[in-house]
């Protein structure tokens, strides 16, 4: 494969490489409140971009259909809101003896409560050709439960209390993922032949518009002066976060790939991807919010900043492998009826 074949297979991965770059030599650009606004082009028109783009390729059958699909969204809301929490919270007993920055472990409590985000698991199941219809609805359906169920988790293990703006976080919930997505799925039903027959780039819109999110969540990290931290520390935390991810997705391949459990390779996709990515989207506010006047809220927001990047890198990196294997299961299946 040539060099120019190479980078067209793999710019996603050089395109999040570069943004980080470029992140890191102009911070201020993408901060809040910087050129790019990104309180808004971020917050409220790429995430809206993203589902809209996402009911627009979505076929209706298929969305209706993974609404009916309980024990599937069962699964990974409970893993990702349940299991994962209390996985963490008993590796902290043992990682809390070290000399690990203790900021940084309570930050690593904090996304362990984080729901499912808006967009990466979407995008990444979208890519591999997994369960996309499943992918959104637990991603959706998992951002409105975590408005209710983070806080309860943050004050359970943390000890933080402070009054959540329920109505606000919903609202923009509503306007950025609801509404996108049935506005696409409308535009779909006058669009359809049209879009049959020219099959838009949708995966690559949506990736495009997700390079633009790390970029702006790197600027943040970057240009926070207040972030002071131990270089052992957060080797060690990108470690424990990395190896953390890595083991969630092999638990929850291993799950639903067992026999007998009726998933089939591509809800096993979506398992994997919604089961164990962490929201950056809705969790930096909450944190803000329950966390309010502390003075190590920086500290405690670190984990998150590298979770999210951290979860598409991985993710992207091990996409080529799940689409291989999945593809590979999807033939055997045929073969065998």
């Amino acid at each position: 494969m040539g060099l120019l074949a190479r980078i067209r297979k793999e710019w996603f991965i050089i395109g999040i490489v570069l943004v980080i770059l470029s992140a890191k030599v102009h911070p201020s650009v993408g901060v809040k409140g910087g050129p790019l606004k990104p309180e808004i082009t971020v917050a409220y028109i790429a995430v809206s971009l993203i589902f809209f783009n996402s009911g627009l390729s979505l076929r209706s059958e298929e969305l209706t259909s993974a609404l009916l699909h309980v024990r599937l969204h069962l699964l990974v809301q409970t893993f990702t809101l349940v299991f994962i929490p209390l996985a963490v919270w008993l590796l902290l007993q043992v990682l809390t003896l070290t000399a690990i920055d203790q900021w940084l472990l309570r930050g690593l409590q904090t996304v362990s409560c984080m729901p499912p985000p808006v967009s990466s698991a979407v995008i990444l199941t979208k890519a591999v050709g997994g369960n996309e219809a499943a992918a959104i609805f637990n991603s959706a359906f998992g951002s409105f439960l975590g408005i209710i169920v983070t806080p309860v988790l943050l004050l359970l293990f943390l000890g933080s209390s402070s009054s959540v703006p329920f109505s606000s976080i919903f609202s923009q919930l509503f306007m950025t993922v609801v509404v996108p997505l049935i506005l696409g799925q409308v535009c779909r039903s006058f669009l359809r032949e049209y879009l049959e027959r020219r099959k838009p780039p949708f995966g690559a819109v949506s990736s495009a518009v997700l390079l633009m999110i790390i970029y702006t969540t790197f600027c943040d990290t970057f240009s926070n002066p207040d972030i002071e931290l131990d270089p052992t520390s957060l080797l060690l935390v990108v470690l424990i976060i990395f190896s953390l991810q890595l083991s969630f997705m092999l638990l929850t391949f291993a799950f639903s790939t067992r026999s007998g459990s009726g998933f089939s390779p591509a809800d096993t996709v979506a398992i994997m991807f919604c089961s164990t990515h962490k929201s950056l989207t809705l969790g930096i506010p909450m944190l803000k919010i329950v966390f309010e006047g502390y003075e190590h809220l920086s500290l405690i927001s670190v984990p998150l900043l590298i979770y999210h990047p951290a979860q598409i890198l991985l993710g992207s990196v091990l996409v080529p492998t799940i689409r291989t294997w999945m593809v590979s299961r999807q033939k055997s299946s045929l073969l065998l009826r």
